[in-house]
């Protein structure tokens, strides 16, 4: 996937993105652009280039977290709890990522109504940029928790007691659910685009069932469409808060899986 970087106009997207690492906000700085890497979130085309849109700027760390593979090996035990505890803060500024653009996806319907009232494009221009960067921004994030939830799984059964193990387990197994949850809303959230009959990730108009700027296929939208064909939006929006409160109370069996593998690893 990303060896289709070299594809894309590089230096718009860190323009873009101010030389700066999207996830961790490490500047790359204009005159060290080589000390930056691109990274494609969401779904791509399986062939041809990977539009801007779909692009993210990276730092080499970052990228490292997302391309290096899983190491079976063990990690003593306060590196273990240590990577759990990263994992868990990413993840919970995370859900704040997927609620801030699902707030602004939500958003897009009256503001287009707005735009087309008035007759003014100003609102709506700056709504679509937002729409565009906090999708790139909270996929990022979401491939960030993966990559470390990967790396987590990858530990050999064998190199903790059982107690521990089943911690570790818990843990892993409630942070899935809860990505789970993250990446549904992320739909929901790109589906009100679709409905508006824009591209769920450039926002460009979408005509068919392909999108002629990026390439990506729009997604099915006839579970949420009233009688008239029209996409339900106030039922898609219920469905995206329902979805949310759902995430928080996930994130406190979260943290109590965390609490109870720090317990049994301090009595190891």
């Amino acid at each position: 996937m990303t060896s289709r970087d070299w594809r894309a106009d590089r230096e718009a997207v860190f323009d873009r993105d101010g030389h700066s690492c999207r996830h961790c906000g490490t500047d790359g700085g204009d005159d060290d652009p080589v000390t930056l890497r691109l990274f494609p979130v969401g779904d791509v085309p399986l062939e041809g280039d990977v539009h801007e849109s779909a692009l993210v700027t990276v730092c080499d760390d970052c990228f490292a977290t997302l391309e290096a593979p899983p190491s079976t090996d063990p990690v003593a035990s306060d590196d273990l709890f240590h990577r759990v505890r990263e994992t868990t803060g990413v993840q919970g500024e995370t859900i704040s990522d997927v609620a801030s653009f699902a707030s602004v996806a939500t958003s897009l319907p009256a503001t287009l109504e707005s735009a087309v009232d008035d007759g003014t494009d100003a609102a709506l221009d700056d709504s679509i940029s937002a729409y565009r960067r906090s999708r790139r921004d909270v996929l990022l994030a979401i491939a960030i928790v993966d990559a470390r939830l990967e790396r987590l799984a990858a530990i050999d059964d064998g190199a903790y007691d059982p107690e521990i193990w089943t911690a570790l387990e818990d843990f892993s197994d409630t942070a899935a659910d809860l990505q789970s949850t993250l990446r549904e809303v992320v739909t929901l959230s790109e589906t009100v685009a679709v409905g508006l009959e824009r591209c769920h990730g450039c926002f460009d108009s979408l005509e068919g069932e392909t999108c002629k700027r990026c390439g990506l296929e729009a997604y099915e939208t006839a579970a949420w469409q009233d009688e008239d064909g029209t996409l339900a939006f106030e039922a898609l929006f219920e469905t995206i808060n329902d979805r949310l409160q759902g995430a928080s109370a996930t994130t406190e069996t979260l943290t109590d899986r965390t609490t109870t593998l720090a317990r049994r690893l301090t009595a190891a």
